[in-house]
């Protein structure tokens, strides 16, 4: 039984490592390409550290298993963001296709700060315009 459970979560990561793959090569901007490779490589790795804590079937191995998965759900999300800020700030091209960019204008260029509210006289249709309630 736990061959058959291995076998399943081994196939589960592995589709997950490859939808990630196939996203980084298909994908038409860095962003989009993060995405993809943040969330299905995480899947991907979870299901493959799975699969060895069964095949193993012991507890320490099960215990240093469930730590990484943990670790890398709390990492790799912060990690993506602070690569994709640091690309945006740095100034890659977004994808052509982009419909909205929420960020334009609202970055200092010297000081990479993020102004949260956009000005009230700012008439760019592409920054979304927020109501503070006050």
């Amino acid at each position: 039984m736990n061959d058959i459970i291995t076998a399943l979560l081994m196939a589960f990561g592995a589709s997950f490592m490859l939808l990630a793959a196939v996203g980084v090569l298909r994908l038409p901007d860095l962003f989009i390409r993060m995405h993809a490779a943040t969330k299905s490589g995480t899947l991907g790795v979870s299901g493959m550290l799975l699969a060895l804590a069964v095949h193993f079937d012991d507890l320490g191995v099960a215990i240093r298993a469930g730590l990484a998965i943990v670790f890398l759900f709390l990492t790799a999300p912060v990690a993506a963001h602070f690569i994709g800020r640091a690309a945006y700030i740095v100034g890659v091209p977004l994808w052509e296709g982009t419909v909205v960019d929420e960020l334009r204008g609202r970055y200092d260029p010297d000081t990479a700060a993020l102004q949260s509210i956009p000005d009230a006289d700012d008439d760019d249709p592409n920054i979304p315009k927020y109501d503070s309630g006050i």
